[in-house]
């Protein structure tokens, strides 16, 4: 039964809790995320065959609480599984507060439990609950700076859950179902005027989660901030942020009549330019990669509303997976680095890593050639495709955020080189952490060389990749990194004041809610000039 994949990982946590200082306990809960990930291998399987249904109470049709698995649900159980299996691996010797391993272990859960419902009332438990979770691990460490990032989250995220209770709410009245099915059904036979303003509800709600421009500004607070472990930033970004792609697929299916991509495709290309510039004018390691994040969200948010449903569709979805992985890497590949280097953030003061901890540099360098598209890794793949058979227009426009990946990934990349002296002893690296993070790494490489395959595997999808059209994109590929070298060295690092500036911006809590005013009108606007 689904229900079992939700309350496995609770009963994990609960059982971590009550026996947390015995080692066995974290070898019995490694076999047990095993065994979970066995199961979601085993309902990938079942799912391409035919979606698979569980009514929660016995209740018959729209009564009662109904899980779904189709076939891109189960991909995601599959990279929820595999990805908590990497990070409790990573956490082996790391942590020893039973706390940590609850919320933890909890937050899996509740992360499944979104991608299985099909009640848009749980969406909203689950995704409150979860918030609560995650606020409290992004305050783990109770210093002031995470205390406050923390306390953003959680009062941005209560705000925002209220536009979407709004909406659901008008949607059953008007329809008088919370069933997706059965919210879709009616949405289509409906006059879709009628649901203009919850679809407004909705999607605000939604283009937060995904930290859509202009509601981004929350996420360099939760992924970035100094006191969250960074197996906690890793899920964040390689993860619980894909939970609300997720929903936005889902709900630009129940809201088909009127959902406006012309609209998302203008807000991902803008939040993935304005994400570059912002992860270009950072120093701080964390808040680097966590801009980098919302670059890529917005790349992936522009593929999956490309007017090709086919490639590009396919290639943004591959995305989420490389994505995952490679961002994953970088994460903890940069608590290593941080610890090494006794605490040290400032990308600026960070010097020799390949040199110091050869199997961590490496692991770097696999996840970032994976992030800007280096030809046989599986960023290169996924962007491929989303540029197959699309105008030159939009081709032009992935190739320059690709480019501006490039750019900040050369300033991340300035660490691994040179030297840098080391006062007092130098930390032992762990080998659970350079194990786990060295596969993640391996594992970028190995969604490109075998990507047609593994597309074909989890999306059911019979791509190939044309040599012509591949060596024209290593080509453009090469031609950007060259021209990415130059305006790096000659242009970038030039202009320190000119980026202190830009660093400097940032939106509180009061800027945080405007926002979403502003981008809530914007939807409606659109939505009533598009349709």
């Amino acid at each position: 039964m689904l229900t079992y994949f939700v309350v496995a990982p609770i009963l994990m946590a609960v059982f971590f809790y009550l026996f947390s200082f015995a080692k066995v306990t974290r070898i019995i809960v490694i076999t047990a995320q095993i065994a979970l990930l066995g199961a979601a291998c085993y309902l990938f399987f079942i799912t391409q065959e035919a979606d698979v249904i569980t009514n929660v109470g016995n209740y018959e049709g729209f009564l009662g609480i109904t899980l779904g698995a189709d076939s891109l649900t189960s991909v995601f159980i599959l990279l929820t599984a595999f990805l908590f299996l990497v990070i409790t691996i990573y956490s082996f010797h790391e942590n020893n507060d039973r706390l940590f391993w609850f919320l933890l272990f909890l937050w899996q859960g509740l992360l499944i439990g979104v991608f299985l419902t099909r009640d848009l009332f749980n969406v909203f438990v689950l995704k409150e609950v979860a918030t609560v979770v995650v606020a409290v691990l992004i305050m783990y460490e109770r210093d002031n700076r995470s205390m406050y990032d923390g306390i953003i989250y959680l009062m941005v995220n209560i705000v925002v859950m209220q536009f979407y209770l709004f909406g659901i709410g008008y949607m059953y009245k008007i329809t008088g179902v919370l069933d997706m099915d059965a919210a879709m059904y009616r949405v289509s036979v409906m006059d879709r005027a009628l649901f203009f303003l919850p679809y407004a509800l909705i999607m605000t709600f939604v283009a937060l989660k995904c930290a859509l421009l202009p509601l981004f500004s929350w996420l360099p607070k939760a992924h970035g901030t100094p006191g969250a472990p960074f197996s906690v930033s890793a899920i964040l970004s390689g993860l619980h942020i894909k939970s609300g792609l997720y929903l936005f697929l889902r709900f630009q299916e129940i809201f088909e009549g009127i959902a406006i991509t012309e609209f998302f495709l203008v807000i991902g290309i803008l939040t993935a330019i304005v994400g570059v510039i912002m992860a270009l004018a950072q120093t701080d390691v964390k808040l680097i990669l966590a801009y980098s994040t919302i670059a890529q969200i917005g790349l992936i948010m522009t593929g999956l509303n490309i007017f090709e449903p086919y490639y590009s569709y396919t290639g943004s979805l591959y995305h989420i997976i490389n994505h995952a992985m490679a961002k994953s890497a970088l994460f903890l590949s940069a608590g290593m680095i941080i610890k090494t280097y006794g605490g040290v953030r400032d990308i600026t003061k960070i010097r020799g890593v390949l040199r110091q901890n050869p199997l961590v540099g490496i692991a770097t360098i696999l996840a970032m050639l994976g992030m800007i598209g280096t030809p046989l890794f599986g960023g290169s793949i996924s962007k491929y495709f989303m540029m197959t058979n699309v105008n030159w227009l939009l081709t032009s426009v992935i190739v320059f955020i690709n480019f501006g990946t490039i750019l900040v990934f050369m300033k991340y990349s300035q660490m691994l080189f040179g030297h840098f002296k080391f006062e007092g002893d130098v930390p032992k690296p762990d080998g659970c952490q350079q194990a786990s993070t060295f596969a993640l790494g391996v594992l970028c490489l190995g969604l490109g060389v075998f990507g047609e395959q593994v597309i074909g595997f989890l999306f059911g999808t019979s791509v190939s990749v044309s040599m012509a059209g591949y060596f024209e994109k290593i080509i453009i590929f090469v031609g950007s990194l060259i021209a990415g070298y130059l305006v790096y060295r000659f242009f970038v690092k030039g202009n320190g004041v000119l980026l202190a500036h830009i660093r400097r911006i940032d939106l509180g809590f009061r800027g945080i809610c405007i926002s979403m005013g502003v981008f809530f009108a914007m939807v409606l606007l659109a939505v009533g000039v598009l349709l």
